[in-house]
């Protein structure tokens, strides 16, 4: 009589999407790569479920004001360029979810109010196979960078993002 082998237990492995920190000047034309890639690859108008590239904005990570910052928040006085602007905690730990395949909740930012929506902007689900974090500082945080698969640099001369700045306030 042969002996039976043994069984070997298959573990679930989620997929593990490949994620591209885009970062560059502020109108440097991060949003514009970003859209120009999901565009060339037809998942512009794919259903969020379904969709396999997904962009994240460094925008929705911004952290909560304490009362003095949202003071000056809204008499223009508050850096939202600054590293110290930022939730790293929250931003790793939502990176490190879709990593896991999680579905995740994407936050919102609400500029007028300088504080975090209830709601979510939109979720990242786990068919996803790329995503394109973009920000003026996607790549200044080492445990943040430590994650990322690929990093572009948006490189505009600064004369064009001074121009591209003073067209959106008109």
């Amino acid at each position: 009589m042969a002996s039976a082998k043994p069984v070997r237990k298959l573990e679930f492995q989620p997929k593990k999407p490949f994620i591209i920190g885009v970062a560059g000047g502020s109108a440097s034309g991060k949003s514009s790569v970003c859209s120009k890639i999901v565009e060339q690859l037809g998942q512009e108008d794919i259903d969020s479920k379904q969709r396999r590239v997904a962009i994240i904005s460094q925008d929705s990570f911004y952290r909560e004001l304490s009362e003095e910052e949202l003071t000056e928040a809204k008499r223009g006085n508050f850096n939202f360029d600054h590293p110290d602007a930022f939730d790293t905690e929250k931003t790793h730990a939502i990176i490190k979810a879709i990593q896991n395949g999680e579905v995740v909740d994407i936050p919102s930012y609400d500029f007028g109010m300088a504080t975090t929506s209830t709601s979510p902007a939109f979720k990242i689900y786990p068919s996803t196979d790329v995503i394109l974090f973009e920000g003026i500082l996607t790549l200044y945080f080492k445990e943040i960078r430590e994650l990322l698969d690929m990093k572009l640099f948006v490189d505009t001369d600064s004369d064009t993002r001074l121009s591209r700045r003073g067209k959106s306030y008109v």
